[in-house]
């Protein structure tokens, strides 16, 4: 596999702070040989780590909503909106991500 990108050496990003310039990138190419992918000889330790992470995923936004619904219907009867918006949810993550990430 061959990749191709820009990099910033140090002398470059001297001289345009120097000039007051914008620095100019220099291309780089590397090569890097790859024997085998994790999943090709049908290796299964992929698809369970993915099932594990993705039920945490699950359990953690689960844990989130619930701190959420107990914030917002207090026992006092009265909804308390500005207490939920002090709970951060993340995003929950795509279905199948780990075995995109693999």
């Amino acid at each position: 596999m061959v990749l191709h990108d820009l990099r910033y050496s140090a002398h470059s990003l001297a001289v345009a702070a120097r000039e007051a310039t914008r620095p100019r990138p220099r291309p780089v190419r590397r090569a890097v040989e790859v024997y085998s992918f994790p999943r090709h000889q049908r290796d299964r330790s992929v698809a369970r780590w993915s099932a594990v992470e993705e039920r945490r995923a699950r359990r953690r936004l689960r844990a989130r909503v619930g701190l959420i619904l107990r914030l917002v219907n207090s026992p006092g009867g009265e909804l308390a909106l500005d207490a939920a918006e002090t709970v951060d949810v993340p995003p929950a993550r795509h279905r199948r991500g780990a075995l995109w990430h693999a």
